[in-house]
This record gives structure tokens, sequence and C-alpha cells, in this order.
């Protein structure tokens, strides 16, 4: 059993006695044997050559096996296990909607599940469990301990994960439908953030002018009010002098002699103190200057920075997902909607398949599209075990099952979208963003904090159903004027458990 050395409930970091160095799986040798599940539960396949970035995991429910490609082709396999009877993993589409090392279930007693990667909201993951050689899980996707670090370790939010009922690979594919990048997203967002930086100096600059002139001009109002004090002791000395006078105690000729002194001081006093006055107001006009300048400076930095994290979420990979069912394109970005808009798809009333297309890598201004079909296994009536499958399809174990594009490309064919929508949408492509055309609707799960959730109607989903929606499907945002009064209950096994909840959470 795997150690958890600083594991607590409470989320504490652990010690990694590994990490996952894709650049050196070139030294591993490929296990391309694969003798069955019960004998594949620890071991693990990795590709012979140095390896890219992860863009998305292949899970087949038949075979038990996950496989993680990069821009080249698969990288690593590994053994799993899915959900057992009644509590199916269910096949579809999804992406890693949130990490955590040290996970524990809110659903089922606390159980252990380290090295979570959440891939919907209503409980199903990716994590690191017991394999047992055959479907054991609730509903989630159970991996080797160890390979479930150094994935967790290797991917990033908003990796694509494919649930298939059987083994399925990506095939490369080139087709006009297939948008291709129009502009520097990555010039831009360069441009943007030096135009970010350039306006931080500006406005930090401006603060410091206006800090200097907020100091010189309380100088000058201390010189002023100096002035006013010593003005008003010399006017307080007059005043006695002239009493001395009304009293007759100094000859006549020494108290006009002071008289004149004390006239001439005061004199003189009036003239600095009108000198000091005027450049107290002097300074008061240059403070002012500056504060103006330096609010309109923040303001400058603050719609900088803005436009540089827009520039900088436009690099993000963009899902587009076509649905014949509801007849509209729908774009998310990182994990927010950007655009629903109809589409015209022919011969609307027959079915076009499940199909995800992935840009694969950028090749000068050219991105390069792979494809993976889906197939709905139990819609067909197949019963075949996964051993028989590969045989009956000609393929040894541990091999991809080839895959034919010319359904991906028949149903590119049915499909016009507006010009407009294709530009906008064009505009944000960058390598691992994907394109989705199915039969189904969008599913439930789709939703606040996710990517497309595409679930395949046709197959078990019953790890789904045994997450009543009153437990996790109903969300609302918080409000920032009074957050703190809106709570929500631990979970929904521990209703006595309250605790406040911020941005977009589950009640």
């Amino acid at each position: 059993m795997k150690c958890n050395v600083l594991g607590s409930q409470n989320g504490l970091a652990r010690l990694r006695v590994a990490r996952f160095a894709f650049a050196g799986v070139a030294a591993l040798t490929a296990a391309t044997g694969f003798a069955g599940a019960k004998s594949l539960r620890t071991e693990q396949s990795v590709a012979e050559r140095s390896a890219g970035e992860p863009i998305m995991a292949i899970v087949s429910l038949r075979e038990q096996e996950i496989t993680i490609y990069d821009a080249e082709g698969w990288i690593l396999r590994a053994p799993v296990s899915s959900g057992q009877k009644g509590r199916e993993t269910p096949a579809g589409i999804f992406s890693v909607l949130q990490k955590d090392a040290e996970h524990y279930s809110n659903i089922y007693d606390d159980a252990y599940m380290p090295d979570m990667q959440r891939l919907t909201w209503s409980g199903i993951a990716l994590h690191g469990g017991v394999l047992p050689g055959h479907p054991a899980s609730h509903g989630c996707i159970r991996m080797p301990y160890d390979f479930a670090e150094r994935l967790f370790d290797a991917t990033k939010l908003g990796m694509r994960v494919i649930v298939a009922p059987r083994r399925v690979a990506p095939l490369a594919i080139d087709h006009p439908t297939l948008l291709q990048p129009k502009g520097d997203a990555d010039a831009a967002a360069a441009a943007a953030a030096a135009a970010e930086d350039e306006a931080s100096g500006k406005a930090e600059q401006a603060r410091r002018s206006a800090a200097n002139a907020f100091r010189e001009a309380a100088g000058a109002r201390v010189a002023v009010r100096k002035l006013e004090i010593l003005k008003l002791r010399t006017e307080a000395q007059s005043n006695a002098a002239e009493r001395n006078d009304a009293s007759a105690t100094s000859p006549a000729g020494q108290s006009d002699d002071a008289k004149a002194n004390v006239a001439e001081k005061i004199s003189e006093i009036e003239q600095q103190l009108a000198w000091a006055k005027g450049e107290l107001q002097s300074k008061l006009d240059e403070m002012a200057t500056a504060r103006e300048q330096a609010a309109a400076a923040q303001s400058a930095r603050a719609a900088a920075a803005d436009a540089a994290r827009k520039a900088a979420r436009n690099l993000m990979p963009v899902a587009v997902f076509i649905s014949r069912k509801s007849q509209r394109l729908y774009v998310r970005q990182a994990f927010r909607p950007v655009l629903d808009a109809p589409i015209t798809i022919q011969d609307a009333e027959s079915p076009i398949g499940t199909h995800i297309f992935t840009a694969m890598e950028r090749n000068s201004a050219h991105i390069r599209w792979s494809v993976v079909s889906l197939t709905d296994e139990h819609s067909n009536g197949s019963t075949d075990p996964p051993r028989d499958s590969a045989r009956k399809n000609h393929v040894r174990d541990g091999e991809d099952i080839p895959v034919d594009a010319s359904g991906a490309k028949a149903a590119l064919d049915r499909i016009t979208i507006p010009q407009e929508v294709a530009d906008r949408v064009a505009e944000m492509l960058s390598p691992q963003s994907s394109l989705i055309i199915s039969d189904e609707a969008l599913s439930s799960e789709t939703g606040g904090g996710t990517e497309f959730v595409v679930l395949m109607s046709g197959e078990p989903q019953g790890g789904l159903k045994h997450r009543s929606s009153d437990r996790a499907s109903y969300w609302r945002p918080y409000r920032s004027s009074d957050r703190a009064s809106y709570w929500r209950p631990y979970s929904a096994d521990r209703a006595s458990y309250w605790r406040p909840y911020s941005g977009w959470e589950r009640f």
C-alpha cells in the first residue's frame, strides 16, 4: 500500500518521492504484450522515445487500461479498474477539472483517493487505487498508485480524457472544416504582457511623483504655519509695548524705537508669509496634478493587466462542441462559455456519430489535427470479452485498434459553420484545442467550472446514477457584498458540518 507521508484530511502537501520525467522515457523498454487485465495490475508500458507534454488520455473500458498520448503518439499505458456492474464508469468525453494530491471522498466514508484528477463535479475521477484485475470501483477509474502519482505531476487542468467502450487511438486527419488559426496569439500575448510591464512602470513612477508632491506640499504647509505662529507672537509683543506706553513706565524715545522695530519685523514676516502661501498653493496644485496623473496611470495599468490576462487566456485551448440533437455550436475556453450559435447539419435526422478532433501541434501557421471516433458497443448488442474483441478485429493484445477516418470525414462533410463564427473560433485556436461532433446533447454535467462533458447514451452510466443530483449538480455563485452570509453543508453525508463557500461551489 502506498505510504501517506504527510497526508491529512486538510490537504497538507506530502513529500513526493518520484517525479514523472517524461523526457527520460527513451531509456525504458516498451512492454507490447498484455496477457490480460489480471496480469496488468501494476505493469505499465512506456514508449521507446522521448515524450512530450501529455495531450490526452484514453481509457478503454473493455481492455481495462489507460493510454496517455502526446503530439506524436502514445507515451504511456497502464491497467485500470473502472466501475463495477451497476456502478459503471460512463463512457464519453471529459477533461481534468480539478487536481488534489491528497483527496478523501466526501461520498464514500472518507475513502483515500490519492492523486485525484476530477472528471465530473458529481464524483467521477481518475485516482490511485487497488486494481483487482477487473472493474471494481464505484464509478471512478483506479490506476496503479505509482502511475497515478507520476501522471498527476505531468498533467494540467483541462487535459482531455476520453472514456471509450473499447480500445481506440487518435488518427491524423485533414479536412477543410477543421479550422486553422488566424492571427498570432503568441505575439499578441507577448505584446500585451510588454504593454502591462510598461504601464506598471509608468504607474509606479506616477505614484512616486505623487508621493513626492505630497511631501513637498506638507513641508510648505509647515513653513506657512511657522510663519503664522511667528507673526502672532510678534503682534503679541507689539500689543505688550503699547500697554507699557500707556502705563508710562518707559522713556518716550525708547518706546517709539521699540514700536518701529516690531512694526518692521511684522512687515518682514508678512512678506515671508505671503511668499510661503504662494509656494504652498503651487505645491498643492502640483500635488493635485500628480495625484490625477497617478490615478490615470493606475487605471491604465489595470486596463493593461486586464488586456494581458485576456491575451493569456486566448492562448489556452478552446473547446468546440457541435450537437446534431440541438443543431448548435458551443464554444468554451478555460472552463467558461464563450460562444453559442446555430449551425447547419445536412441530413440532420441521420446519426452522425461521436468524434473528437484534437489540435495536436502547430507547424508554422498550420495546426495538425487528429481524430478519435467513439462507437457505442451496447447499441449493437456486442458482448464479446476484451480478448475475443481483439481477436475479432485481428488485433493483438496491446495494439491499438485501427481507426477508419471515413466516418469522421463524412461527419465533417455534413457540417456548415457560419463564416463569422468560424473566423471567431479560428482566432482562438491553439494546440490542444478540440472539436467534438456528436449526436448527443450536452450532458447535465457540463456547467460551472467544466469543459464539455458528452456522455454516450447507449452505454451504462451506473456510476453517475448513484450520485444523486442533490449532492453535487446544483451550483450558485456567491455575492461578493455579503458572501459570508451564504453557507452550505460540507457534504451530503455530513449535513451537520457547515462552512462558507467561495466562487462557484455546489451546495
